[in-house]
């Protein structure tokens, strides 16, 4: 069970131990979509890296990618890496991000933690209330949205996968979804991967039998995307059903990963929001 202790940093379980924090949000009216993570590696010295998006509309206004800096002090009370900062005001409840001369924001926690655990990682991740200014073109941009907070931390083996995705739906203060699926090295579909998925409808519903398909474009960029969600404890034969299209994207070269980081519009059920779709490959 995830408590208040788990938001301290982790200790180092191996070679290639990583800890790190990851905020997403997106406000359609303000047309700000943004995701900020900063990874923290313990030792002597410890060191941090950052990468962090920021979208206004379908353009990208600015990516700061940066790894092996120096780290004092490292923890989530505070961490700071090249301009970006995320703090801890109340553990599992509030949260702070500073990314300088681009965001200014407060995140409040509306669920509570779901944990997670795939690929050689363990966490939880939560609902988010995103409040604060993003700046674009030299102008402020007033945001009020929902997003994510995810903590993860363990050692991501790459030579025994081939890709990791992230899906993420918001729909409202009481419905979201979380999805992650692995795909195993040598694999050559998307059938093959391994899947954890929950729902939140109020508290989180664990989804059974998550089903992922995606459309890409000539350049193997996610473009659309459709699941279908059998959860955990229903009869009912036919599944939940979601389908999204991106709203914004942009690929990224992280040294032998590339990562495909996109917004989608979701819809299901009748609701429409926003989220993330993720897709992590090696190079």
């Amino acid at each position: 069970m995830i408590g208040p202790e788990h938001e301290a940093l982790r200790p180092a379980s191996g070679q290639g131990f990583a800890d790190s924090v990851t905020v997403a949000f997106g406000d359609p009216q303000a047309q700000v979509y943004g995701l900020v993570r900063i990874g923290l590696q313990p030792g002597e010295p410890a060191t941090g890296s950052v990468l962090a998006v920021l979208f206004a509309g379908s353009e990208t206004v600015e990516v700061a990618a940066r790894g092996e800096v120096e780290v004092r002090d490292p923890g989530w009370e505070s961490a700071t890496v090249d301009g970006v900062t995320l703090a801890t005001e109340e553990p599992l409840s509030a949260w702070s991000l500073r990314w300088e001369g681009r965001l200014d924001l407060t995140i409040s926690a509306l669920s509570p933690p779901v944990e997670t655990a795939i690929g050689g990682l363990e966490g939880y991740e939560q609902l988010c209330r995103v409040e604060g200014t993003a700046t674009v073109d030299g102008a402020e941009r007033r945001v009020s949205c929902l997003g994510q907070r995810g903590h993860n931390w363990g050692v991501a083996d790459w030579d025994r996968m081939d890709l990791a995705r992230t899906v993420c739906a918001w729909w409202d203060e009481d419905h979201a979804l979380m999805l992650t699926a692995i795909r195993p090295a040598g694999a050559e579909h998307q059938d093959a991967e391994e899947m954890a998925a929950h729902l939140l409808e109020g508290e989180p519903v664990e989804v059974a039998d998550p089903r992922l398909s995606t459309t890409y474009d000539a350049e193997g960029h996610q473009r659309r995307a459709g699941l279908e969600l059998y959860v955990t404890g229903e009869d009912d034969e036919y599944p939940r059903r979601v389908a999204g299209e991106v709203t914004c994207g942009t690929s990224l070269d992280l040294g032998r990963l590339r990562l495909d980081c996109a917004f989608f519009e979701w819809r299901t059920e009748g609701r429409a929001g926003t989220g993330r779709y993720d897709l992590l490959r090696r190079a």
